[in-house]
């Protein structure tokens, strides 16, 4: 029961300084990119936020392209369409995406050997699709049936499998090579469950990689450079790699 609370206790304060570190601010102009310091270990010494990164230097590049690329191109695109979309089709068009989320889930947990987890999926996914207007009411978290999200990475985790290098991907962000295999295999098994007719039409097009693409980061509140720290790089990477932890633990 003790490990129990103070595991718990670490999860939280492990999410607090995330909440804290990395939520948005809320600014009236585009952000102002502060001096970034490279944090230099010292030999011999283990740190707190030590994480493999052998490929540091290619990482803060992508880091940097990436924090242009949102500020320049993504969240112009994102406060355009909250702006001409109404907060209440906002809400539909996420749960729409959430709810399709559930078949990734229901394949992880079934290949984790989680029942109860997968169940839950799958009863979320029937609701949402038979009464919530196929998928854009959220009909079963209003009845506490709330989503327990999985992903391959997740799944590979759970076997013993470990994090591997750290890895910024381009317009993605904060990954690591197990994370990123996780990601592409499943984009292929979704990929599968969807009907080859479907997949050549236009509107699934533009809804998949278009405003999926654009809802999921309407539902980050991150934004770069606003941590107030100059070592926002060490810090979301250090994040990243403890939330993905306590992912696979749950």
């Amino acid at each position: 029961m003790a490990g129990s609370m103070q595991a718990h206790r670490k999860a939280l304060g492990v999410l607090g300084l995330a909440a804290t570190l990395l939520a948005g601010c809320a600014s009236s102009g585009p952000p102002v990119e502060p001096a970034q310091i490279e944090f230099t270990p010292q030999p011999g010494v283990t740190y707190p936020v030590d994480v493999s990164d052998p490929i540091e230097g290619f990482n803060r590049a992508v880091y940097k392209f990436n924090a242009r690329f949102d500020q320049f191109v993504f969240l112009p695109v994102v406060r355009g369409y909250e702006f001409i979309t109404p907060v209440f089709v906002q809400n539909r068009v996420s749960d729409f995406f959430l709810n399709l989320g559930e078949i990734t889930t229901f394949t992880n947990s079934l290949l984790q050997l989680k029942g109860d987890r997968a169940g839950r999926a799958a009863l979320r996914f029937v609701i949402n699709t038979a009464f919530g207007f196929a998928g854009l009411y959220d009909l079963a978290s209003a009845r506490d049936i709330e989503r327990q999200p999985e992903d391959f990475g997740q799944t590979l985790g759970h076997w013993g499998v470990g994090n591997g290098p750290y890895l910024v991907l381009p317009i993605l962000g904060p990954s690591n090579l197990r994370d990123t295999g996780g990601l592409i295999t499943d984009s292929v098994t979704f990929s599968l469950f969807v009907p080859e007719s479907i997949e050549e039409e236009l509107a699934y097009k533009i809804a998949m990689y278009g405003l999926r693409p654009i809802d999921a980061r309407h539902r980050v509140a991150f934004r770069y450079h606003e941590t107030g720290s100059p070592f926002e790089y060490d810090l979301v990477r250090f994040l990243y790699t403890k939330k993905r932890q306590l992912d696979i633990r749950r």
